[in-house]
């Protein structure tokens, strides 16, 4: 964390809550509102902007990919690149938790005119045999599986990692299927912080690779598409059929290049914090189960029916939390959580426990 902003938190006599509910809800750093205030700017639509220009190249350098768009959210990136790898009618496979088919309002049938085959996965990650085993033959009666969705890491899964032994099988299953295969990672750099992995070989792996800004990596808008040019070239096109084009954006575009320069590797700190709050957790009667913690996620089990009044009590005392359903509860740390918040969250915990 920068320290400027770690000084802030520190010398501020307010009493903040420990805000647990998504790594979404961070706000811009000192050091990345400077930077957003002074980004060289122009028309994006028509090109012309250098701080999105520069964003985009470097993220697709990044990956090994020729080209990016950068658009105001991942679920844009991911109903564009569902729309450059499907017909209508087609079927796109999918773990059951992706968030492409949880939280994307179905836009898969809404934008593209497809549906979706369901893979039943372990804590998010579906297997190449699966995989396979849900691809349509080709009758005229069965509509067309053209692609395969991954996320890295998986939400709902509890912030599950794919590793790129565990991918290339998929991968080359697609390719000999002539079956396009995406990438939704909004938080693949909490996975690679992790894996020490090669952000090239991942790029190898997948046609179309969506990286999210505003999650772990604290910037406040926008998600990136990584693929070959002609795609994002299409890409483009459906951009602004969406109304994504965004003329000046160079000001989000600048905190989006200091968050890939400045905040990939303190997200250790983030998965560190989510472990202690697992640990902590772990000794509560009121936990039943608790999902493995590979990352920033932390999400577990309570008795049926008490998760809601669980979080209502715990916003009351200072910890704001999401319930996913009636048994299930979901805390997210991230570059706002500090030392000092996550010992007083693992207080709050072990007096209610």
């Amino acid at each position: 964390m920068d320290e400027e902003r770690t000084i802030k938190l520190q010398n501020d006599d307010t009493i903040l809550p420990v805000n647990l509910m998504s790594d979404t809800v961070t706000k811009p750093t000192p050091k990345m509102l400077e930077v957003m205030m002074l980004a060289d700017v122009g028309d994006d639509v028509f090109g012309l902007d250098p701080s999105v220009n520069k964003l985009e190249q470097t993220a697709a350098d990044l990956f090994g990919k020729e080209a990016a768009i950068f658009c105001p959210s991942g679920t844009m990136t991911n109903q564009i690149a569902i729309q450059l790898h499907t017909g209508r009618t087609d079927t796109v496979l999918c773990e059951k938790g992706s968030h492409i088919y949880q939280y994307e309002t179905g836009g898969y049938a809404y934008n593209a005119g497809v549906g979706i085959d369901l893979i039943e996965g372990s804590y998010g990650k579906i297997t190449a045999a699966q995989v396979e085993a849900h691809i349509r033959p080709a009758f005229d009666w069965y509509p067309r599986t053209s692609l395969v969705i991954l996320e890295n890491t998986c939400n709902k899964g509890g912030g599950s990692i794919y590793r790129l032994e565990e991918v290339l099988p998929i991968s080359g299953l697609c390719r000999s299927k002539g079956i396009g295969i995406h990438l939704d990672g909004a938080r693949i750099f909490n996975a690679l912080i992790e894996t020490q992995e090669d952000p090239e070989e991942w790029g190898r792996a997948f046609d179309t690779i969506s990286i999210c800004l505003s999650k772990g990596l604290g910037a406040p808008v926008g998600s990136l598409l990584l693929g070959h040019a002609n795609r994002i070239s299409e890409a483009r096109r459906l951009r602004k059929v969406m109304g994504g084009g965004m003329r000046q954006a160079g000001y989000l575009a600048a905190a989006g290049l200091y968050a890939l320069e400045h905040h990939r590797t303190r997200l250790k700190e983030d998965h560190h914090h989510a472990s202690l709050l697992a640990e902590t957790l772990g000794s509560c009667s009121f936990v039943n189960h608790i999902r493995p913690v590979q990352s920033n996620i932390v999400i577990f089990s309570v008795e049926d029916g008490t998760a809601a009044s669980l979080v209502e009590k715990w916003k009351e005392q200072g910890i704001l939390a999401v319930a996913l359903g009636p048994d299930l509860i979901r805390f997210v740390t991230h570059l706002d959580v500090t030392n000092e918040m996550v010992e007083r969250a693992r207080k709050i915990l072990k007096d209610n426990g």
